[in-house]
């Protein structure tokens, strides 16, 4: 009865949480035995926060004290566009700013396994004429203005967020940053145009740290209040405009003056960090978004982007860590905007896919799904990503054995090379040599074999990702088959309605 009242303002879809089975999973026993630990009640309330450089998403839970304490860190495992809000449809830029999520936005029939809408845009952003929809959390770790985690995190949060609606949430709080608000992030980024922005909800993010209550938030003359209260001699609370001037209000004493000593604390130290010359983080590098060092370690090829980097030696270690569930084989890792590099020469990669060539007519089969996943994934990326990951005919040319490796690569240069009596002389003084394979010998010269021999040496950690995928797909299994959660997911992202999108069973 008491989930039936909870949902009654829900639409169909999520009427249909009491029959999903995906979005009806129990909450981990590993994570309920972390909330009696730390004093938490299953249903208790939620906030989440999300951090773009640092690519983590926090879930928060109230204790039995009444305040909010930190369950569970998830890593993002894709986001989009650059540091920032959003600002106009189509501009790929993940939400920045304070959300709501009631249960109506919950979408347990998501394209993208499961997923919530962030509320994007909120009363904050349509003031100022942002424009943008369907912004969404959801699995799939595909992201075109999203925030895009596996699905097994996104059923992990899922969950979360039903369970305090059954325990009574009207709608939990999300708060959207470009990273943790501390005083050296402010001063690596004391230059960006996006600053006064990011100061106001800061605030926000000052009020939280300071109380661990979830912040009233209202907006008036385009700008975010918290925790704003009627003054004492009011008789009713104020009435906010996003737009209009704003009402007269106070905020309460003890809040205010906690958050005016972190402030103050914080100024401090941002003055020491800059007199000190702390660099200044570079603006607009052209990276498309980022992802967590976790998964970019699992990836051929993969980059952080954005998000905080690592050292090479510490993706190479947590190579051979798990990961924190399935990394779809479409994932697009980020990397530089087609279109900030389209002047540039693109001998980087092209030759690594052009020895497979052969190769890319039957990947091919898989490239129109990605590419309209995501609108900068470039042919030559996906084809040299499927060759490694053993997709198409790529992965047979990579094991084929060296003689008829090299006889694929053969005609571009016999027929440049006549033989002459010293090749002859070479040939001859080369079958004496102990170990030397005559039979390479006979379809090429010497350095024919090496050529052949590198297509095979990435398939050593693309051979553990391919092992890791299986054992945690059929975790991931409601009605339609992989094919269609992978591949099928993204090219009904045209429309901007929620139930072409998001609405349709896989």
């Amino acid at each position: 009865m008491t989930a039936g009242v909870l949902l009654s303002g829900c639409n169909s879809d999520q009427i249909s949480l009491a029959t999903n089975a995906k979005a009806n999973q129990p909450v981990p026993p590993k994570l309920i035995a972390a909330m009696a630990e730390k004093d938490m009640d299953l249903q208790s309330p939620i906030l989440v926060r999300l951090f773009k450089q640092e690519a983590e998403l926090e879930v928060w839970k109230q204790t039995r004290s009444g305040k909010f304490a930190l369950l569970k860190t998830y890593p993002i495992c894709r986001w989009s566009g650059d540091l920032g809000p959003k600002v106009r449809e189509g501009d790929r830029q993940a939400p920045e700013g304070f959300y709501s999520i009631n249960p109506s936005q919950m979408n347990p029939q998501s394209a993208y396994y499961l997923s919530f809408n962030t509320g994007y845009p909120n009363a904050f952003d349509k003031a100022l004429g942002r424009t943008g929809s369907q912004l969404m959390v959801h699995g799939d770790c595909s992201s075109r203005g999203c925030y895009a985690m596996t699905d097994e995190q996104i059923a992990e949060i899922y969950s979360l967020g039903r369970e305090s609606f059954f325990g009574g949430q009207k709608a939990f709080q999300l708060q959207a940053y470009p990273f943790k608000m501390t005083p050296v992030n402010m001063a690596r980024h004391r230059n960006n145009p996006n600053m006064p922005f990011w100061k106001m909800i800061k605030e926000g993010y000052d009020h939280f740290e300071v109380t661990r209550q979830e912040p009233k938030v209202d907006f008036c003359e385009k700008k975010y209040v918290f925790d704003a209260a009627k003054p004492a001699d009011a008789k009713r609370d104020p009435v906010f405009d996003a737009s209009a001037k704003c009402p007269a209000y106070v905020i309460p004493e003890e809040i205010a003056e906690a958050v005016r000593g972190k402030q103050a604390k914080d100024e401090t130290e941002y003055a020491r960090l800059v007199a000190k010359g702390t660099p200044v983080a570079r603006m607009n590098t052209g990276i498309d978004g980022g992802m967590n060092k976790v998964f970019a370690a699992k990836i051929p090829e993969g980059s952080t982007g954005l998000s905080e980097s690592a050292e090479g030696t510490t993706l190479q270690m947590l190579a051979m860590a798990k990961a924190p569930g399935t990394i779809p084989g479409h994932v697009n890792p980020p990397k530089p905007n087609l279109d900030s590099v389209a002047s540039a020469p693109a001998t980087q990669e092209e030759p690594v896919v052009a020895v497979s060539a052969p190769a890319t007519t039957r990947v091919a089969a898989a490239a129109p799904a990605e590419k309209a996943q995501e609108k900068s994934s470039g042919g030559g990326f996906f084809s040299n990503l499927g060759r490694k990951m053993g997709l198409g005919t790529a992965d047979t040319t990579a094991t084929t054995p060296p003689p008829q490796a090299t006889a694929s690569v053969a005609p571009a240069q016999t027929s440049v090379t006549p033989p002459t009596a010293a090749s002859r002389l070479k040939a001859a003084v080369t079958r004496f040599v102990p170990g030397h394979d005559k039979s390479k010998d006979s379809a090429k010269d010497a350095p024919k074999p090496t050529v052949a021999a590198k297509p095979a040496e990435p398939a050593k950690p693309d051979t553990r990702l391919a092992a890791t995928r299986p054992a945690l797909k059929p975790s991931v299994s409601d009605g339609a088959g992989e094919a269609t959660q992978i591949m099928g997911a993204a090219p009904v992202v045209q429309s901007n309605s929620f139930d072409s999108r998001f609405g349709a069973v896989k």
